[in-house]
């Protein structure tokens, strides 16, 4: 199966998007990655066509600070510009990112079956649930209920301008304005961190996280035999500010060992106690008894996933919403503001109370209850082919 992926340039949406192609590529499969430059290197070494995604940059007409137009205008304008070399490779599918939504229109474009990729849990707006972005637990009782439904009538509105945005972007390049919507949607977490909800849309399954590692390199250890708190600053522009340096002033004096997990610059000045740069994130977590990040899905997935429980800073975009889940499933504390006190405190609870490790192992767990995202995109292509 030829099949283009297409996913921006961000790690947090870049990385799942090159684990799948790799999934594909050992499936025997012929799998071309569209996305940002920075990536193509490590790509490539893996095995991976790649294609560079056209109509990132802002253009001087375009409104970045309303993310509706953000999403589907760019997505119109990114459709166009990556039209010509996505036909030209004649793909049977595209996967699109769901920020990526340009991929998507591209692939309706050339009537092409697409498939859409959410590289955390499913964010599509429910009629059980609070707005996605409160952090609440769905209300529990007839207050409860009350509660969440006045909350969705705050947001309808802006729902609804999405809506009026997509059905304008759409008919701008050609498509009818209704949104047919993907073949599937890959929903790419842990069952730990995905609520119940009763519209749970039947074109949407559960793949667990799609995981990937930059660098072969591994990163040394500080020496000494105290518990390892790995700290991975987000990567997101929306991520907290000074977490190292932060964490490494809680932590001075408690006897334990940092590792800084970052893809920039590391901190110039380290204490012997601790050590920092570009290292495979999942050998750094067999050694790590927690972590602290900024509640971004990548790292809070791999953590999980490898049993370790997580200290949240969670910054803006979806942070606060994941950190909250992973707060009530019990494997993590949340931190805001971000203090040395609270970071400090916060961590040497999660070392002292085993519970937290349990909830981690128990999430890590869930993932062999997942669906196989490279049989589904199969599937797919089997039922448009079968009609």
């Amino acid at each position: 199966m030829r099949v283009a992926v297409v996913a921006g340039p961000d790690p947090g949406h870049a990385f799942p998007a090159i684990a799948l192609c790799l999934r594909f590529r050992d499936a025997g499969d012929d799998p071309v990655l569209f996305t940002g430059p920075r990536w193509f290197e490590a790509a490539r070494a893996a095995g991976i066509g790649v294609r560079r995604l056209k109509g990132l940059a802002p253009r001087p007409t375009d409104d970045d600070s309303d993310a509706g137009a953000r999403i589907h205008q760019r997505a119109a304008y990114i459709s166009t510009e990556i039209l010509p070399e996505l036909g030209a490779m004649l793909p049977e599918l595209v996967v699109s990112d769901v920020l990526t939504a340009g991929g998507g229109l591209a692939a309706e474009r050339l009537r092409v079956p697409w498939v859409e990729l959410s590289p955390h849990p499913l964010y599509l707006p429910s009629k059980g649930l609070p707005p996605i972005g409160s952090g609440l637990a769905p209300g529990t009782g007839v207050r409860g209920r009350a509660r969440d439904s006045v909350l969705r009538r705050f947001t309808a509105r802006a729902v609804r301008n999405g809506l009026r945005q997509r059905e304008a972007a759409r008919a701008g390049v050609g498509l009818p304005a209704t949104d047919p919507g993907p073949a599937a949607r890959l929903i790419a977490t842990l069952p730990a961190l995905e609520v119940s909800r009763p519209d749970w849309p039947e074109e949407a399954e559960l793949v667990g996280p799609l995981l990937w590692e930059p660098t072969e390199r591994r990163l040394d250890l500080p020496p000494g035999d105290g518990p390892l708190v790995v700290v991975a600053p987000s990567t997101a522009h929306t991520g907290v500010a000074g977490m190292a340096e932060t964490v490494l002033e809680a932590l001075d004096g408690t006897g334990v060992r940092v590792a800084i997990s970052t893809l920039d610059e590391p901190p110039r000045s380290l204490p012997e106690w601790a050590s920092a740069g570009l290292g495979r994130q999942d050998e750094l977590l067999t050694h790590a008894a927690v972590v602290v990040g900024g509640g971004g899905h990548g790292l809070l997935a791999k953590s999980l996933s490898a049993g370790v429980p997580v200290v949240t800073v969670p910054g803006g975009g979806d942070q606060w919403e994941l950190a909250n889940r992973a707060q009530r499933q019990g494997s993590s504390l949340l931190v805001r503001p971000l203090t040395p006190e609270a970071v400090r405190a916060a961590v040497l609870r999660v070392l002292a109370e085993p519970g937290f490790t349990e909830a981690a192992r128990a999430a890590a767990a869930g993932v062999s209850d997942v669906a196989d995202p490279v049989r589904i995109c199969h599937r797919v292509l089997d039922s448009v082919r079968a009609h």
